[in-house]
């Protein structure tokens, strides 16, 4: 089987959503002086490639440990959209041909390959996908989205206004933020893994996302 990674790696001051904790990752224990390793993490919920769970933007949304795994993990539609400005919309007519016949098909991934400027200022000036995208997506029965950009919601000067979010996730969706690589996803209809961490009662979850080719 090819498995393609499709995470940003966890580190000690790696990016994070202008004003989330701040990453840290610190070896409190070694083998030489105390017989075994351990590290101590600290993060946020949103750290890295994580889950947006509908309780992130929508008071009494549900939880990440209330999603049902089975919608995590299936056959996906990456759709390419490359070549964008700093910020520029993408609205539904730049993308609708590549979202027809969706029979099958557990979660849409979007490709702008924003990633490329992950950890760098540019990264926060990714393209933003139109409200009307989340809207047509769910009436195409699509109910997990993932995007190679920090949100598909604007990050700088939004006003806190996250029309993607509160449609998405007001309709118990579930959106994908982060990844990585999926210019390496060379097959259609890869399964994909995004299963998040079981934090209990929580508005996300880092995710190990993951592209597989089963062998022929």
């Amino acid at each position: 089987m090819r498995i393609v990674d499709l995470s940003q790696p966890v580190h000690t001051g790696m990016q994070v959503y202008p004003g989330d904790p701040e990453v840290t990752l610190t070896t409190v224990a070694t083998v030489v002086e105390d017989g075994y390793q351990v590290a101590s993490l600290h993060a946020g919920s949103h750290t890295g490639t994580h889950l947006d769970a509908p309780l992130h933007s929508i008071p009494g949304g549900r939880a990440v440990d209330d999603i049902d795994l089975a919608r995590l993990v299936g056959s996906a539609r990456i759709v390419r959209c490359t070549g964008l400005a700093a910020r520029e919309m993408i609205p539904w007519s730049a993308v609708a041909d590549q979202l027809e016949d969706l029979d099958g098909v557990a979660m849409v991934l979007f490709r702008t390959d924003w990633s490329e400027h992950f950890g760098t200022e540019r990264y926060l000036e990714h393209p933003v996908l139109a409200a009307e995208v989340a809207r047509q997506l769910l009436a195409a029965g699509i109910t997990v989205v993932g995007v190679d950009t920090l949100n598909p919601d604007a990050t700088l000067d939004n006003g806190d206004d996250l029309p993607f979010h509160t449609v998405f996730l007001g309709a118990d969706g579930v959106i994908v933020e982060n990844l990585a690589n999926l210019a390496q996803v060379t097959w259609d209809r890869p399964l994909v893994s995004v299963l998040p961490l079981a934090l209990a009662g929580t508005d996300g979850a880092p995710v190990r996302a993951v592209a597989m080719q089963p062998d022929a």
